[in-house]
Parts: structure tokens; sequence; C-alpha cells
């Protein structure tokens, strides 16, 4: 593991780029820098970007409202522009993430394999396995990128040189596209042959844990584009074909990346919150008030323990109230989770809310899912079946409707991945969260359910920026995504 990491950081000191433009330098060699060096670098950077807690890159834990400011509240109060967030978000994921897996996509294109090698089909078949986690790491960041921005540049994106201004997608056909994509991947795939080996550093070459992994993916794409009401026989097919295929069913196939305990390798939540010297986040008093109300175990494991959580949008005092000092979020080595079975389990008790008769039992697979996340946090077994026996937590107790019950225990199983938690609050519209009263204009006073596009897309790329701004109904904080229609 240190041997890949030591490579990784020799790669991001010689690739990190703001644009696009390398990708057309010499792509005839790109081998100058190996295809699993890529690979490795993008796994690396896609967990950096969704698990960091920076105001600069990373906002989301606030608009999911799991933690507030305590001295500068800008970013709590939907200011998005001054620290050009969208941009940072916008620049990590496609010329960081996605760079590096089209960079490695080429490098292997360009190997030649001899057709009278006497390896000729042990090597076929390991270039197609590297080729399909490729394309599914970059569906998994394509929909992070949609689930953002509602249209982002995809058929014309990574062309470099070729293409520097591309045209905007919408998200409806990105979506559908990698639905193809994964298909496509998860066929390929052939446990029986390597891949990357342990130069794939979320799942050290295990192509079964891919596989599930992919399907999970696209459970996810499934889950969305039903709640959208716009493609249902499409969805239901990818969700169907997802189950069927395999999904995530342990917590130790959740897809996590690994950290160490020494800089620069180290979990970027104890860059943020330890080793920078700085106390800017608290969590926040909706947050912990839930937790309070149900009992739950995980609030000594979330936070310090505190009961008094921060006023979201005000200033706060970091000592006097809850914050996470202490917790295993703050160790070097604590890994970044891009996706895990809880969330699987809460989607496919949702799945069988919105209808799909594969999904099986709601109830089974909400209690699946607590019990999952209780489980990963390393919550006493039996605390955890209290807890779940409660009549405010028991699936046919809980209060309100079935979205009610699904997304406020989805937002408890959430915690620590503000992306995905905001991303189930958009679409189930719970829990309810409240803007604070000193919001941005631009968020009228509404808890965003979009970033607005890049500033440098506005400047650079006026006309395809014009036209996808059109295209969703405006470059706005309160735009909904194609598959938020509550």
């Amino acid at each position: 593991m240190k041997k890949i990491f030591l490579i990784l950081a020799i790669a991001a000191s010689t690739y990190s780029c703001d644009d696009l433009a390398s990708l057309n330098e010499n792509e005839k060699t790109p081998s100058k820098v190996p295809a699993y060096t890529l690979f490795t670098s993008a796994e690396r950077s896609l967990s950096d970007q969704m698990v960091n807690t920076n105001v600069n890159r990373n906002i989301f834990r606030l608009t999911a409202q799991f933690w507030t400011e305590t001295t500068y509240t800008d970013e709590s109060n939907y200011d998005f522009v001054t620290r050009k967030i969208s941009d940072n978000h916008w620049n990590a994921l496609y010329a960081g993430t996605l760079a590096d897996l089209e960079k490695s996509r080429i490098s292997i294109m360009n190997e030649t394999i001899p057709s009278n090698d006497p390896d000729l089909v042990n090597k076929t078949q390991i270039r197609k396995n590297k080729l399909a986690m490729i394309d599914i790491l970059m569906s998994y960041t394509y929909q992070v990128l949609v689930d953002t921005f509602g249209a982002v540049p995809y058929t014309e994106a990574l062309k470099g040189g070729d293409n520097y201004l591309p045209k905007y997608d919408k998200g409806q056909d990105i979506y559908k596209a990698l639905l193809i994509r994964l298909d496509n991947a998860l066929a390929e795939l052939d446990p029986s042959f390597s891949s990357f080996d342990d130069a794939d550093v979320i799942y050290n070459g295990d192509l079964d844990k891919w596989i599930k992994f992919g399907n999970s993916i696209k459970l996810k794409l499934g889950i969305n584009l039903l709640a959208s009401n716009l493609d249902n026989t499409i969805a239901t097919n990818a969700i169907n074909e997802a189950i069927t295929g395999g999904l995530i069913s342990a917590n130790s196939e959740n897809c996590k990346v690994p950290y160490m305990k020494t800089l620069p390798n180290t979990n970027p939540l104890f860059v943020d919150l330890v080793n920078s010297g700085r106390h800017d986040f608290v969590v926040t008093k909706p947050f912990v008030d839930k937790l309070i109300a149900l009992n739950d175990p995980r609030r000594v494991i979330f936070t310090n323990g505190g009961l008094n959580g921060g006023v979201v949008g005000s200033s706060n005092s970091y000592s006097s109230k809850t914050n996470t000092k202490g917790t295993i979020l703050e160790k070097e080595d604590f890994s970044g989770t891009l996706l895990d079975l809880s969330e699987v389990e809460f989607l496919l008790a949702e799945a069988a809310e919105r209808g799909i008769t594969a999904a099986g039992s709601a109830e089974s697979h909400y209690n699946k899912a607590i019990l999952a996340s209780m489980d990963d946090w390393g919550v006493n077994p039996s605390d955890a079946v209290t807890y779940l026996a409660q009549v405010n937590v028991a699936y046919t107790t809980a209060t309100g409707s079935w979205k009610q019950k699904i997304g406020e225990q989805a937002w408890i199983g959430l915690y620590n991945r503000g992306f995905e938690a905001w991303t189930s609050y958009r679409r189930l519209d719970f829990p309810v969260l409240t803007a604070p009263a000193n919001a941005q204009a631009a968020a009228e006073g509404k808890v965003p359910v979009r970033l607005a596009f890049p500033i440098r897309e506005q400047t650079l790329n006026p006309t395809n920026y014009d036209s996808a701004a059109d295209a969703i109904g405006g470059d706005k904080l309160t735009t909904k995504i194609f598959w938020d229609i509550n």
C-alpha cells in the first residue's frame, strides 16, 4: 500500500491541472505515466473530493445540514461564489478524476498485444477488465456531476485540444447513456482473470466486488430515473437487472478508499479538522436533536457526545457546541466511503415503495439499512436491535409517509457522506430542512437543490453555458435536477 500511495503522490504532482488541455498532449505515448498509476490517482482524487470538508471544494455536509460553521459562516448561508466552489468541484472531477481515467484508458488501448502472443487470451481479458473498471468509476463520477449541476458535458467531454468548448448534455440523457455504459462494462468483467490488482486501492483487484459496485451504481441511477417519472420502463429494467446482477450485500464489500496514518496520505478530514489546527465546524442542532430524540447510539460515535448542536448559518462556539473532536472521523487512517451497504438497502426500500416487485419488502430493507449503518460505525449489535425496536423508529409505527420514514433514517445513515445525503434529501424531501435566516438571496429562502455552473464556464464557454442554463430552467440554486420533481 505504501508503494501505491508513493507512486500516486508522484503522479499527482506531475499531472495536476486546471483544464483538460493535457489530454491532447502526445496522446500516442501517454504511457510515460503507467495506466495503473493513473487509475490509482483517479480513485484517490475521487475519494479526496467526495470526503474532504474544505469550504473551497466540498460544502455538502453544509447543504445536508450535518455541520455548520463557527466563525466564517458564508458557506453555511449558501455563498458558494466567493470561493468559486462550483469551479473547484467541477475541476476536481473533470480535470482530476475523469482526466486520469481517460488517460489510463488511452494508455491501455494503445498497448499492442501481438496476435501470436502465447498469452493472448489472458492479456486480452486483463485489458477488458481494466477498461471495464475505468468505465464503472467514470459512471460514478458522471452521476455526481449530473446530480450536482443538472446538465454537464458528456458526449463532447475529455476531448482536450480537439474541443475546448464542449456542449452540455441533458442529465436525463447522460443517465441513460451511463446505464448502457455500465451494462457494457459489467458484461466485460471476468473475475477469473486479473486486472489492476493492488493498484486498485478500493477492492485490490477483486472483480466480484467491482461487479457488485457497478450494479449498485446502476441501482442508484435507476432509482433517480424512476423518481423523475420520465423513463419508467428503462428505470425499472435497470433496477431489476441490478438486483439480479448482484448488489453490495455486506459491509466488507463497501466501496471505500483507504488512507494512511502519515501525511500526505491521511484522511482529508484529518487534514481539515486536526492537522490544520482550525475549529471551523460544529454538528448542527437539527441533526443532534434528531439523534437525541431517537436515542441513537451513533450519536457518541458521530460526535463528541455534546447535546448542544450549532445553529445553522449563525456564528457558533466550537467549545460549547457539539463537535467531532476525538471521534473516528478525525483519525488519520479513517477510510473514505463512496458507496456502502446501508445506502444500497435504503435504495432497495425505496424501490419497493415505488412499486419494484423484485426489491421485496420495504420494511426488511429499511431494517437492514439501519443495522448495516450501525455495524459499519461499530455500534454494539444489541444496541442496534434496541434502537430499531423503538416505536418512533420501527417501520410500521414511525411517523409519516414512507418517504419520511426512509428519508429521515437515510439522512442519519448517510452521515459524513454529505453529497449522497443531500441527494437523498432532494429526492425524498425528507428530512425537512430549513434555510438559515441569513441565507444568500440567490437561495431564495430555500436549501439549495443544485450548484450553479462554474464561473469559468460562463466566461470561457458562454454559448454552451447559455444553452444549458436555458434547458434546465435557469442557472440557479433553486433549479431542480431532472429527477427532483416533488
